[in-house]
């Protein structure tokens, strides 16, 4: 069974590469792809970065992701939107926090509402 992937989405790469550190280094069986920066590796989002992800993370049982700042969830959504999902979930808790219980019940083959009412149950 595909689990829940994880996307994390942050102004800067480096959040979200040591969070990915972080995660990896008690689950290692969840799919987890980054959107941090831009393309030119400055602090920001970006629209296509978020939307690769969000298709690699994809592994058939939805996507969860978390965010730093307003704008990253603003892009987020508008991703949400152009790939016509109902897959996809966009999560209000803590960035670091939750993306670590997320990866924890995704890990126990949970389902992405159950994952999502997990994290949200935390925060």
């Amino acid at each position: 069974m595909a689990a829940v992937g994880l996307v994390l989405i942050s102004h800067s790469q480096k959040i979200v590469s040591g969070l990915h550190d972080l995660i990896r280094q008690v689950i290692t069986d969840v799919p987890i792809e980054l959107a941090g920066g831009t393309e030119d590796g400055a602090i920001g989002t970006s629209v296509d970065k978020i939307m690769k992800a969000i298709q690699k993370a994809d592994a058939g049982a939805g996507v969860l992701v978390f965010y730093d700042l307003g704008s990253a969830k603003m892009n987020a959504e508008m991703v949400a939107e152009m790939l016509e999902t109902d897959q996809i979930i966009i999560s209000e808790a803590p960035l670091v926090e939750g993306a670590y219980v997320a990866a924890v019940e995704s890990n126990m083959g949970k389902s992405l509402e159950e994952v999502n009412e997990a994290v949200k149950k935390e925060f």
